[in-house]
């Protein structure tokens, strides 16, 4: 089955956007002294924040980076991230984003792998990198970032330096400017390199149910190495609206950017399970957000019943979606939360609504790769201008998810109802999502597989209230060795980011396989997830 949702009008009272730096230009030009961004306490107006990313588009011009280079950042949330993406791609450059919680091995590899020439690495982070220093041999320079802008903070220095640049006149819409990192079934992450035309369109796209109005804030949380940060930061910077941006995605920091009168937010739902375990004053305190959207992880039914009942004035919308097309691909829009138990279509509120607009979805059979009709389960395929132009470095696993005319297999599994409703309901790739991070267990069962007491490993994601789901290890020991559960999960975080490690344990004498050999996580599985609906997001 296919659907199709109808293009949208962009906002009349700016000119369309081609580029993701054209609609801070405009507001620098329209609005030049209202306020675009607050973080740690320091705002920039819109003028201001405009200045900062013409600097550094010349600083890194200075620097030697053009069109078809790429820099990196590492640190936790940052306006200077958002800068420099900006920055470089008015340059015709890409940012490579890299997961702050990545071990040393990891940020080598994704640094190394995006071939960065510059390198912009948070204060907290300094230590990492400098470990790694002589294993970067593309990296020509590393600018230290820190959260405050206190003297000297090399970022600010380089900027304040800077002559200012506009953008170059030979970039195109379809030059890469952002290379988001996501773990790999392989083993390694894979770098999905997004371009102006893809962020552009998913910014439009996606844009129905926000709501922006006049004295509105968007709250900044998701973590910018995320494409739901990435992407969503340009929702307020497209609509003239300013954001407030929190370092951290705890309590306190999105207590502290509500109270500054932020009130629109993306978030993943362990945040929201967070906030209804925190109390009668957080339960108010968010009660102040008009719209709460939510994705990237499982939402289960109970917690959404439970905040919509909390919260009955603010508007919840779901999102499905995806790396490879910039961020959203479904929406169920905040009518559809308010009517689904009324409608006589009650399933609906666990489904990822519709297509937005620009987005068409097909249910094809995996292994003859027809379509399939209604009602019935198969893999989701995409096909939308918000589509990577590809992974960096790695054209087959390319040509492996986009096909033919332009679809791309997601490797998700669902069903489109008849009136184009999708529900996501299980994964063809062997993914964990565990508080809105992608964890693929081949990662971690590389790791694992060189313990010296470990014979053979699954990693498979068992049920969490809080997180969606967590990650296990189901381990076979070699004869006559012997390991604890903590000397595992130790071993595996000395070697990956810890929210990628298990947090528990069980050992088998074997694992079951088929009679090919091939291990059966499903059955591994089945003793977790009995009497649950296993939805993903």
């Amino acid at each position: 089955m296919t659907a199709t949702a109808p293009p949208t009008a962009l906002d009349s009272a700016a000119p369309d956007p081609v580029f993701v730096d054209d609609r801070l230009a405009h507001w620098a030009s329209a609005t030049p002294d209202a306020e675009a961004m607050t973080y740690l306490g320091r705002t920039w107006t819109w003028a201001q924040w405009d200045d900062r990313v013409r600097r550094a588009a010349g600083a890194l011009q200075s620097l030697g980076v053009g069109r078809g280079d790429v820099v990196a950042f590492l640190d936790k949330n940052h306006p200077a991230c958002v800068e420099l993406s900006l920055a470089a791609g008015s340059l015709g450059a890409a940012n490579a984003i890299v997961n702050w919680r990545s071990s040393g091995d990891e940020v080598e590899y994704a640094v190394n792998d995006s071939g960065a020439k510059v390198l912009v690495v948070g204060s907290e982070l300094l230590a990492t990198v400098e470990a790694i220093r002589d294993r970067l041999p593309q990296v020509e320079h590393v600018v230290e970032v820190t959260p405050e802008g206190t003297d000297g903070d090399a970022w600010e220095a380089l900027l304040a330096g800077a002559t200012p640049v506009d953008r170059r006149p030979e970039v195109e819409p379809d030059d890469v400017c952002l290379v988001m990192y996501s773990s790999g079934t392989t083993g390694r992450p894979k770098g999905v390199m997004l371009t102006h035309r893809n962020m552009v369109n998913h910014t439009v796209n996606a844009h129905d149910g926000w709501g922006f109005e006049p004295g509105d804030k968007s709250m900044v949380a998701m973590p910018l190495f995320h494409v739901g940060g990435s992407s969503y930061v340009l929702f307020g910077i497209h609509d003239g609206i300013p954001s407030v941006m929190t370092r951290d995605p705890d309590g306190m920091s999105l207590a502290g950017a509500i109270l500054e009168g932020a009130n629109r937010t993306f978030l993943v739902p362990a945040v929201l399970a967070q906030v209804l375990q925190s109390g009668e004053d957080a339960v108010k305190l968010f009660g102040a957000l008009k719209t709460y959207t939510y994705g990237a992880a499982p939402m289960p039914p109970p917690l959404l019943r439970a905040a919509m009942q909390a919260w009955p004035d603010t508007d919840f919308m779901q999102v499905y979606g995806l790396t490879e097309v910039a961020g959203v691909a479904t929406h169920l829009m905040p009518e559809d939360h308010r009517t689904a138990e009324a409608s006589g279509h009650p399933e609906r509120l666990v489904s990822a609504g519709k297509a937005v607009p620009g987005v068409e979805i097909r249910i094809v059979d995996p292994a003859t790769l027809e379509d399939l009709p209604v009602g019935t389960h198969g893999e989701i395929w995409l096909r939308t201008p918000q589509l990577m132009k590809g992974f960096l470095n790695k054209p087959e696993a390319t040509a492996e998810v986009i096909v033919e005319d332009g679809w791309f297999r997601t490797g998700d599994m669902g069903k489109l109802d008849e009136d184009g409703y999708l529900f996501v309901e299980d994964r063809l790739k062997d993914m964990i999502i565990s508080g809105g991070e992608n964890i693929y267990s081949p990662e971690v069962e590389r790791v694992l597989a060189e313990h010296p007491a470990v014979m053979e490993v699954a990693i498979i994601g068992i049920p969490d209230d809080t997180w969606g789901e967590s990650v296990k290890a189901v381990v076979a020991l070699k004869p006559d060795a012997s390991a604890t559960e903590e000397e595992i999960i130790a071993y595996c975080r000395e070697h990956l980011a810890h929210y990628k490690c298990p947090r528990s344990v069980d050992v088998l004498e074997a694992l079951p396989r088929n009679p090919t050999g091939k291990i059966l996580k499903r059955e591994l599985r089945a003793p977790y997830w009995e009497g649950r609906a296993r939805g993903v997001n």
